[in-house]
């Protein structure tokens, strides 16, 4: 049996929606866990009706959360994104089946999958990384060595990575005795240079080898910290780099995100009139009414305008659509598909 976990914060209506396009989506022996972190128990309960099957752990921070939630709600009080129970994450991956898929609640299935295919395909491949999906980010194949090895997978060798000691990566990605610097003034590296390490990651969108899931998320001390594992995840690689399998991706991507909410303001905050908590407050409200659709416009995202159906009079809608365009922006820069 392969564990799909679900990492969720707050935002019933996508979890369900993310619920609902595995079942829609994914066939194989599996078992959906959530890993909740602070989604108000009223919603939770709806989840339990609708999906009795799926079982619901919460993280050692869960009361904290809901009491922040309600605090943001009566005063305004900032609710602290950056506090991640990375060890809860990580101590329930550590006891999972060899291959897991590790998502998030505002992530979905769009296109049929086989667990058991893909766990049986993976293993008789090598592969410690099968990406599902990568925001069809065009700009990342010429980072790639792409080949075909099967029906329905390539697999995805990054090109051109400088994979040194553990040291001198954390110098390299962290600037430290200003080598990034050095480097760059030289000629060896660019702008783009500590991006191509995606290449080894997924943190959406990964079908993984449990232990090399778990080595991307070392040391992350109650925090995701992107650089942390893109060098966790190249000194595993730098071990495996003869296997040109390592990282895969299937030929079709399956899996989408939205770039139109946030579970919290920390990640997003770009000036504008706009609270992300509130956003998601509304809509919650309106799913627990059965007013909201979790399904419209599947399997694009719910369209803008049926979002603004719920928090019109509410929230500043012109400061709304120019959040959602700074976040898409945000993408696009890097390459992807932001529609």
């Amino acid at each position: 049996m392969t564990n799909i976990f679900i990492k969720s914060f707050n935002r019933a209506f996508y979890l369900d929606r993310c619920i609902a396009s595995v079942y829609k989506n994914m066939t194989g022996n599996f078992k959906i866990k959530v890993l909740d972190d602070g989604t108000p128990k009223k919603y939770l309960d709806k989840i339990r009706e609708k999906y009795p099957e799926v079982e619901i752990a919460l993280s050692d921070s869960y009361e904290n959360k809901i009491k922040a939630i309600e605090e943001n709600l009566i005063s305004g009080k900032p609710i602290n994104g950056f506090e991640i129970p990375t060890k809860f994450w990580y101590e329930n991956v550590e006891n999972a089946s060899e291959y897991v898929i590790v998502t998030e609640d505002d992530v979905w299935f769009t296109e049929p999958l086989n667990v058991d295919e893909l766990t049986s395909e993976a293993k008789k491949l090598n592969i410690s990384l099968l990406k599902l999906g990568w925001l069809g980010n065009v700009q990342e194949r010429s980072d790639l060595h792409l080949k075909s090895i099967s029906e329905n997978i390539e697999s995805a060798q990054p090109k051109d990575l400088l994979l040194m000691p553990e040291k001198l990566m954390e110098a390299f990605f962290y600037n430290r005795y200003k080598f990034f610097s050095l480097l760059y003034k030289f000629g060896k590296v660019n702008n783009r240079t500590q991006v191509k390490y995606w290449a080894l990651n997924s943190i959406l969108m990964g079908f993984f080898r449990k232990d090399y899931w778990l080595e991307v998320w070392k040391k992350m001390d109650g925090k995701v910290d992107e650089k942390r594992q893109l060098i966790n995840a190249s000194l595993f690689y730098k071990k495996n780099r003869n296997n040109p399998n390592f990282v895969s991706r299937l030929k079709t991507e399956a899996m989408k995100t939205t770039f139109q909410s946030s579970a919290a303001n920390s990640y997003h905050e770009y000036g504008f009139d706009f609270d992300v908590n509130l956003f998601n407050h509304l809509i919650n409200e309106a799913w627990l009414r059965s007013e909201f659709d979790p399904m419209q416009n599947f399997p694009k995202d719910f369209s803008l305008d049926y979002f603004k159906k719920f928090i019109t009079g509410k929230i500043n809608l012109d400061e709304y659509e120019k959040w959602v365009n700074q976040f898409k922006l945000q993408y696009k820069n890097l390459g992807s598909d932001v529609d």
